[in-house]
């Protein structure tokens, strides 16, 4: 899975290629492993470098080969699994439709965690048991079915659905799973506690919160990193402190709809901000637009789009996804 031409079963033509690529190859197990305690993966790169030499990279990897199911699952990485389930269902959605690439997506979630049930013994019937290192699973995919990409039920435009396709077959694992699944910080008073100094600044790294709309208040200012975009939402009873020092306004009334930058103000509480936000964009090799949003903006639909956990007129919540995931996995 990736972008490439096939000319071989093990050998690809790649037109370019960048630190961020990512390819992904699955395997089925042919030979008895008994006597074996580790096995090898390995990939070759042939490639030209920007200077004209030719090259060759070698990625080897060893893993040991264990006796039960639930090492095999003790080593799943569950943000590289929902990733490649996004580029497969991106796929099954041009090749069939979504409805089915929704299907297969939630039979992913059904499917392993069935599996790894039937490896734990004395569990009750109503018991949802998931993994240490799947735990998340079941987040990420219910906030990959609200994707634009996936969604229905909700007006899409479909010059929409198709970027936000786009952006699952190309963009990098870290970037992919920010607009999966995004980032929430409470940021109207940034503590010292825990923060870190790069360079000469220093960055405040405030709790990352649930994607729900119970996180959020009406006295606080909340910023979410989407990757690409950023939204700062400004509660109507925020602080005038934060709204002056940060925004460069009296009160909230007084913020305009079409806000997209923070103004440079000689206020620690600005600085603090602007380093946090900064901090995150340098992280990326691209500028992530920055949204005010206020109650009555044109952006907080967007915004609360995002909050995955809650539930909207055509998609479960959280707690109801786990019920239908434990329903399919009882039947």
């Amino acid at each position: 899975h990736g972008n490439f031409f096939v000319r071989s079963t093990d050998l690809l033509s790649l037109a370019n290629i960048n630190p961020d690529s990512g390819f992904t190859v699955q395997m089925s197990i042919e030979e008895n492993l008994v006597d074996t305690s580790i096995v090898c993966f390995q990939a070759a790169l042939l490639y030209t470098s920007s200077k004209g030499e030719r090259r060759i990279r070698v990625h080897t990897l060893c893993l040991p080969v264990v006796k039960s199911v639930a090492d095999v699952y003790a080593g799943a990485d569950v943000q590289a699994i929902t990733c490649l389930l996004a580029t497969m269902a991106v796929d099954r959605s041009v090749s069939s439709s979504i409805s089915d690439a929704r299907d297969a997506l939630v039979n992913a979630v059904v499917d392993s965690l069935s599996a790894y049930r039937s490896t734990v013994s004395n569990l009750q019937q109503s018991v949802l048991v998931a993994p240490n290192s799947l735990r998340l699973f079941a987040l990420y995919i219910l906030a990959l079915l609200k994707q634009q990409a996936f969604r229905t039920g909700t007006s899409t435009r479909l010059d929409e659905r198709v970027f936000a396709m786009c952006e699952m077959k190309t963009q990098p694992l870290v970037h992919l799973m920010l607009t999966i699944h995004p980032n929430l910080y409470r940021i109207d008073n940034l503590p010292d506690e825990g923060s870190i100094t790069v360079g000469d600044k220093i960055i405040p790294q405030p709790p990352i919160l649930q994607l729900s709309a119970e996180k959020l208040s009406k006295e606080g200012a909340f910023l979410m990193d989407c990757g690409s975009a950023i939204y700062l939402w400004v509660g109507k009873n925020c602080s005038s402190n934060f709204i002056s020092e940060v925004l460069g306004f009296p009160n909230y009334a007084s913020i305009p709809q079409n806000m997209t930058q923070l103004p440079e103000l000689n206020t620690i509480l600005s600085q603090r901000t602007s380093n946090f936000v900064s901090w995150l964009r340098d992280s990326r090799p691209f500028l992530s637009i920055l949204y005010i949003v206020k109650d009555d903006s044109p952006m907080k639909a967007n915004f609360y789009q995002k909050l995955v956990e809650d539930r909207s007129e055509s998609a479960l919540s959280y707690y109801e996804f786990l019920l239908h995931i434990q329903q399919q996995i009882s039947k």
